[in-house]
C-alpha cells in the first residue's frame, strides 16, 4: 500500500502530536505508522508519519498546500513526499569493489526503496560490475595536474544524473564545499572507521598499530568538514592481538557493506532527520 510520508522538525509547543493528528484527519488520512522524539535539552520536536495515500480526500499537492499554513503556524521544517515515487541513487566509488557491488545487487534484487541510475568512478576498475547490473558508468579521471578542471567535470557528470541522493561508496576522492552545499542532506558516506576514531586515511592501519579492541564503520551525510558530518548509522566487530592489519580492513569491509546498506535504507524511506550536526533516525 503506498504512503505519503511526513517530515517534521520544529519549536516544542504543547499539543503538537494531537494538531498534527487532527489535521491528518481532517482530510480522512489514516495514519499507518508515527514516530516522534522530544529533544529537552534544546525543546525542538521532531515526527515522522507515514499516512495512507489513498485514504486522503484530496491530491497530494493540496494537501501539501493546506499543511503549508499549519506549518507555518509552527515554525515547522518539513517535507511530505510520496513513498510510490523513488528516489534516483548514483553511486560513486573508486576501486575498491566490495560496497559498489553490495549496492549494485540489492537494487538488482528490489532491496533498495530507490532505483540505481549510476555508477560513477575515477577509474575503470568498476566498469564491468556497472556493465553486469544493467546499470550506466562514467568515469571521471582525477589528476592532481588538471584537478579543478577535472573535480568540475565531475560535478557536472553529477548533475547529468539529477539524482536525489549520492552514495560515496569508498570514493577516495574530496567532495568540494560546492557540491557539498548543492547536495546538502544527499551525499552518503562510508568511512572504514568508527568515527570520531581514525579520521582519515589508513584507519585499519592505524587501529592495529593502537591495539583497538574493536573495529567498525560510520555511515554519514557528507558536509565540507571532512568526516564530520552527521551520522547516520554505525556498527562494529571485535578484533584481537593476533589479528593484523590485513585482517582487521577483511572483517572491516564486512562491517562497511551492512552499515552503508542501512543508512541509505534509512535515508530512501525518510527516517532521518537532521539537526545541527546530529541526526534523528526513526529506524
Amino acid at each position: 500500500m503506498s504512503v505519503y510520508r511526513l517530515l517534521i522538525s520544529c519549536p516544542d509547543t504543547h499539543g503538537l502530536v494531537a494538531i498534527v493528528s487532527q489535521f491528518i484527519l481532517e482530510y480522512n488520512g489514516n495514519i499507518k505508522e508515527a514516530h516522534h522524539h522530544l529533544d529537552e535539552q534544546n525543546q525542538h520536536f521532531f515526527m515522522r508519519i507515514e499516512i495512507e495515500s489513498n485514504s486522503i480526500t484530496c491530491s497530494l499537492d493540496d494537501f501539501r498546500d493546506a499543511f503549508s499554513v499549519l506549518a507555518d503556524q509552527c515554525n515547522m521544517v518539513w517535507q511530505l513526499s510520496d513513498a510510490a515515487q523513488l528516489k534516483r541513487i548514483l553511486i560513486m566509488g573508486s576501486t575498491a569493489s566490495h560496497c559498489v557491488a553490495d549496492l549494485l545487487h540489492r537494487g538488482h534484487e528490489d532491496e533498495l526503496e530507490g532505483e540505481i541510475v549510476g555508477v560513477l568512478s575515477n577509474h575503470d576498475r568498476l566498469s564491468k560490475l556497472a556493465s553486469w547490473y544493467d546499470v550506466a558508468f562514467k568515469k571521471v579521471s582525477i589528476s592532481q595536474n588538471t584537478k579543478e578542471t577535472d573535480i568540475n567535470k565531475m560535478m557536472k557528470t553529477v548533475d547529468s544524473f539529477n539524482p536525489d541522493v549520492i552514495v560515496l561508496a569508498r570514493y577516495m576522492q574530496i567532495i568540494p564545499e560546492e557540491m557539498c552545499v548543492e547536495y546538502s542532506g544527499k551525499i552518503i558516506n562510508i568511512h572504514h572507521s568508527f568515527l570520531p576514531s581514525f579520521v582519515g586515511a589508513n584507519p585499519y592501519k592505524r587501529a592495529a598499530e593502537r591495539g583497538v579492541k574493536l573495529i567498525g564503520a560510520t555511515c554519514h551525510y557528507v558536509t565540507a568538514d571532512l568526516d564530520e558530518g552527521p551520522i547516520i548509522e554505525q556498527d562494529v566487530v571485535r578484533v584481537d592481538h593476533a589479528d593484523s592489519a590485513d585482517d582487521m580492513k577483511k572483517m572491516g569491509q564486512d562491517v562497511e557493506k551492512i552499515t552503508l546498506a542501512k543508512g541509505l535504507k534509512y535515508h530512501l524511506e525518510d527516517r532521518v532527520l537532521i539537526c545541527n550536526n546530529k541526526t534523528i533516525v526513526f529506524s
